[in-house]
């Protein structure tokens, strides 16, 4: 397991931008600890959440889906549900993210062909935060 977590820091290392899906805009809620965490520790976060209207998370502007971010995005980390996730690939693709990772409990085998076909790092099943702390 040492093995497999030093090459998702090393994943990270290489990351400077992250969409997050799914964050929510409530401090008690993973997502946002999660998220809080990834700004705390330097990468530009963009906090995606298609329920949250003219708000901000953690300061940074809330986007209603990936298309609207324009900047570059490196990784799109995902905190929806499992029928979320094929889609959210397909958003990932489209706006030319390097790497799809989902949070802790999500896999979905269809997304993951989805990105791995179109040339996206993939990981599943894994938290950032517990990577990198």
């Amino acid at each position: 397991m040492e093995n497999k977590k030093e090459n998702l820091k090393l994943i990270l290392n290489h990351v400077e931008t992250i969409a997050i899906v799914g964050v929510s805009s409530r401090p008690d809620r993973e997502s946002y600890k999660v998220a809080k965490f990834l700004k705390d520790f330097g990468y530009r976060i963009f906090p995606v959440n298609p329920n949250i209207h003219d708000n901000r998370i953690l300061g940074q502007e809330c986007y209603q889906d990936l298309s609207s971010i324009k900047d570059s995005i490196d990784m799109v980390d995902v905190f929806r549900g499992v029928e979320h996730i094929p889609g959210i690939a397909n958003e990932a693709i489209k706006i030319k993210a390097k790497i799809f990772w989902t949070q802790e409990g999500l896999y979905s085998e269809e997304a993951e062909k989805i990105a791995n076909n179109a040339g996206l790092k993939v990981i599943m099943d894994q938290c950032p935060k517990k990577i990198l702390a």
